[in-house]
């Protein structure tokens, strides 16, 4: 009994000096794992010192057809909480997911918006367009799909995550005005965006453009010599003035548009380099989703005939984005 009743009192004495594993879950930051850039800087809004997040894909990755690597499948293991865009964007990543959704908590965020709100993948009927973060109130959805993912695992820190997703929201909202502002000061006859590939579908939507894509939204997708052609008739036809690179994309069938635009004596310029697949650096401004997106529709209106402000909407960007 006595060396019982010791052992007892051992037990109790050393649990107030050495927390459980439960109270050091809730004292250490969640380790989160993103699939993308887009995410983990949503991620680390909502969050904000409750959370340390790593992205697999870094600047100018594209994520259609990156494969994980020994390093990668550790760290995911080693995750509190993974988060991926879902809706096939992370193609070669998607065994390794549903794998590791058996055993810890996996959020597909982008496969929480209504079906009803996402486009279709023209090249497979049975997918959706998984670039959602081109449309800001559609991204709304995935930030809070994010806070209730880190609710669920972390409940004690509710208030951080509500008021992180709270005021992070009223951002992405500030910008979505923004960007209908100076976008309708392109001319209507203009307001087609010509790319590397099917990324800006959902921008389109939300702004009024016509968005054409070389390839389709896989960057897997071929790009034939009849798609150049028909682009180049189109640029043509409309006195498009400007097509535009990205960031994750060779720009090899975008010079293809320009010197067969030339060849019928219509010149375009390349407008500019667009963020669509990953951010741009990081530690800039660009390398948020915030400045991707003030990058993007900036940089789309003033290429396209629009009126804009210098450096944005937060006088952040660099000059003659």
């Amino acid at each position: 009994m006595r060396r019982a009743l010791s052992a007892l009192v051992f037990a109790a004495a050393a649990a107030l000096i050495w927390p459980t594993g439960a109270a050091e879950a809730q004292q250490r930051p969640l380790k989160v794992v993103a699939t993308v850039s887009m995410l983990a800087d949503t991620v680390r809004a909502v969050g904000g010192n409750r959370v340390e997040v790593t992205s697999l894909l870094g600047e100018g990755v594209d994520p259609h057809t990156y494969r994980p690597t020994r390093a990668d499948i550790a760290r995911l293991s080693g995750a509190d909480l993974v988060v991926a865009n879902g809706l096939h964007l992370e193609a070669q990543l998607d065994e390794t997911l549903k794998a590791l959704a058996r055993s810890k908590t996996v959020l597909f965020a982008a496969e929480k918006i209504p079906p009803s709100q996402l486009l279709a993948d023209e090249d497979y009927k049975d997918r959706k367009d998984p670039h959602v973060w081109m449309d800001p109130k559609l991204w709304s959805l995935v930030v809070e799909a994010v806070r209730d993912a880190l609710i669920a695992r972390d409940p004690t820190a509710r208030a951080t995550y509500e008021a992180g997703a709270k005021a992070y929201i009223a951002e992405i909202q500030r910008l979505d005005g923004y960007a209908r502002k100076i976008l309708k000061t392109v001319p209507e006859s203009t307001r087609v965006l010509v790319t590397a590939h099917d990324a800006f579908s959902y921008f389109g939507r939300a702004y009024g453009f016509e968005v054409e894509g070389i390839q389709g939204l896989s960057t897997e997708s071929e790009a034939g010599l009849k798609r150049i052609e028909e682009l180049v008739s189109l640029l043509v036809a409309k006195k498009i003035r400007a097509v535009f690179v990205e960031s994750s994309v060779p720009e090899r069938n975008i010079r293809a548009l320009v010197e067969g635009a030339r060849a019928r004596g219509h010149h375009v310029v390349v407008g500019g380099e667009l963020y669509s697949d990953a951010l741009g650096a990081p530690g800039s401004y660009e390398g948020t989703l915030l400045g991707m997106l003030d990058h993007n529709v900036t940089t789309i209106s003033r290429a396209l005939g629009g009126e804009v402000p210098p450096r944005g909407l937060n006088g952040k960007l660099k000059a003659g984005s």
